[in-house]
């Protein structure tokens, strides 16, 4: 096969700046290259994953139920954290330099003169792979909003919305409605639709029965309550099962588990997971850069919030962290997010402050990060740093045994902090 590049790194480098846009959402791109590259429908169930927060989980979750009952599952998430690959997993693995690279060749043969964007090159790529191997399931995670998002080019199955809050309103809208009926475009008439929200505002449930979708909604059409040692899942019609704890950390994942065992329930004339693997694969389910703890002097704590729900979360897992000594946050964050709605849930946890930024082109510069939160903070920040990594070594000269060092604000600010964690690399 003739191929452009022979490497990952020369691919992804060239696709970044294929389109004149980072983003440009739209369907009608990625339409015309499947049309010429794979078939309609594919060949597998698809549950496709929207929200604003939970929706990693959701498909971790998901996959790892799956996987224990002995099923191939493949997943389709963004963005990575150390590798590209990680966004493309076969049967809990991910796939290979090699894989990757001939998919692209097979999608850059097929757009002709259609510039994609980066994220619709690999998505095209992912679902390639996957017609290929044809998994048992594929389940996709939606990049940016939902109706106009690369992975809505499939009708799925099952979709799934975990949550609605204030995140990319320059693409989404200001308001939560507006917010809503983005993520409700991957609802498709007569199929499930999964809400995993409680308080999901109303426009949500309306758009999904305004498409024709059936509405599946935490709080109505299911349910899960706390018990003894874990907690029950209870459907509509009585159904109940007991459930071990998520491996994932929070009782808002339990919500999040909620939802993915709904999905999965839709699905089970033509793919049943028995109880017993929903349990274990509840038990298994790993999400790096979620509450990630790495042990060590002092303890790294690193998590991807970069909204003011996924602050709140956060805050819930460090009211019930054990950490002896001092608190403190290292924050980096992307220039269209609002660090006064990160900061703020945080403020009763943490003990100083390191402001800095990463070496993401769409980096809030640290000067700029330092003065948003100059009216937040109780007192001045520990530190404004431009470079990430002298934040982090400022942090940790200042911490002793017992504390611990959160990291938090983007992907790409704990992707950097992986990197210089020593106790992640040995």
């Amino acid at each position: 096969m003739t191929r452009r590049f022979a490497t990952l790194d020369a691919w992804l480098d060239w696709q970044a700046s294929l389109h004149p846009k980072t983003i440009e959402l739209g369907l009608k791109r990625v339409a015309a290259v499947w049309a010429r590259l794979g078939p309609t429908p594919v060949p597998f169930p698809v549950v496709t994953v929207g929200g604003t927060n939970g929706k990693g989980s959701c498909v971790a979750m998901i996959e790892s139920m799956v996987e224990a009952a002995g099923y191939r599952c493949a997943c389709y998430t963004s963005p990575h954290l150390l590798r590209y690959n990680e966004r493309v997993r076969i049967a809990g693995e991910a796939v290979s330099d090699a894989a990757l690279c001939d998919a692209f060749a097979r999608v850059d043969r097929a757009r002709g003169d259609i510039a994609l964007t980066y994220f619709e090159f690999g998505t095209l790529a992912a679902l390639d792979l996957f017609v290929r191997e044809r998994p048992d399931l594929a389940v996709l995670e939606v990049g940016l909003g939902g109706r106009l998002d690369a992975v809505n080019l499939l009708d799925a199955d099952v979709s799934v919305v975990t949550s609605i809050g204030r995140d990319h309103t320059d693409w989404l809208g200001e308001t939560l409605d507006a917010i809503a009926v983005e993520k409700a475009g991957i609802f498709r008439p007569g199929r499930p639709a999964v809400i995993g929200q409680r308080d999901a505002p109303g426009r949500l449930r309306e758009e999904a029965l305004r498409l024709g979708a059936t509405p599946l909604q935490l709080g109505r059409e299911f349910e899960r309550e706390t018990a003894d040692a874990g907690w029950i899942w209870r459907g509509a019609s009585g159904e109940r099962l007991a459930l071990p704890i998520p491996a994932l950390r929070g009782d808002f994942q339990r919500d999040n588990a909620a939802a993915a065992i709904r999905a999965l329930l839709c699905l089970r004339q033509s793919l049943p997971v028995p109880v017993n693997a929903m349990r274990t694969g509840l038990q298994r389910a790993r999400l790096p850069g979620r509450f990630q703890v790495i042990p060590g002097v002092p303890t790294w704590i690193l998590d991807v919030a970069h909204n003011g729900a996924a602050a709140q979360s956060l805050a819930t897992n460090l009211r019930d962290f054990a950490c002896s000594g001092q608190l403190r946050a290292v924050l980096a964050v992307l220039s269209d997010k609002e660090p006064e709605a990160i900061a703020r849930p945080l403020l009763p946890f943490v003990t100083q402050w390191f402001l800095t930024q990463s070496d993401d082109a769409r980096a809030m510069p640290a000067d700029r990060l330092a003065a948003r939160l100059d009216a937040v903070l109780p007192e001045p920040a520990a530190g404004c740093f431009v470079k990430l990594a002298t934040a982090l070594a400022a942090a940790r000269a200042a911490s002793a045994p017992g504390d611990g060092l959160l990291v938090v604000g983007s992907f790409t600010t704990v992707s950097q902090a992986l990197g210089q964690c020593p106790e992640h690399l040995v």
